[in-house]
């Protein structure tokens, strides 16, 4: 199983909105950055995504799965890009900003902290483990 961070604008599609959604999820569309096309067709089901809320609060409030695979995005009319479907699966107890992880020298090679303008990035193992400690998960039980 791999994981990846996802990020939205809270006040376009928030965490609330993909709770709401419930096992149905929700498609992860609209993407059009070539290299995170890339990491959508990376992902399989059942891999775990944070949730990251960009612009408005620049932080990590959840714990996402993958439900269907990369497929083409029905909002691209060009039909070049894909989407991928997720669900909630938990929040973060303590939710985990971008200036925690850029003051942490655990995460100073993480993709949100390199490319932090990047919307779908791989995350490793342990930076995995390490952000789920901090925003009080156990890494386990959500990945």
């Amino acid at each position: 199983m791999a994981c990846w961070l996802l990020k939205s604008e809270p006040d376009v599609f928030s965490w609330d909105d993909l709770v709401a959604r419930g096992a149905q999820g929700e498609p992860w569309n609209g993407v059009r950055n070539h290299t995170a096309k890339l990491n959508m067709m990376a992902m399989k089901t059942g891999d775990r995504a944070f949730f990251y809320h960009s612009q408005a609060g620049k932080e990590i409030v959840g714990v996402a799965e993958v439900i269907r695979e990369a497929y083409p995005d029905p909002t691209d009319p060009k039909g070049v890009f894909v989407c991928v479907d997720v669900k909630a699966v938990a929040p973060l107890p303590s939710p985990f900003t971008l200036a925690q992880a850029k003051a942490d020298p655990a995460l100073e090679t993480m993709s949100l902290v390199t490319s932090f303008r990047l919307s779908v990035q791989p995350v490793t193992a342990e930076e995995w483990a390490h952000i789920c400690k901090a925003g009080g998960l156990e890494a386990q039980a959500t990945a």
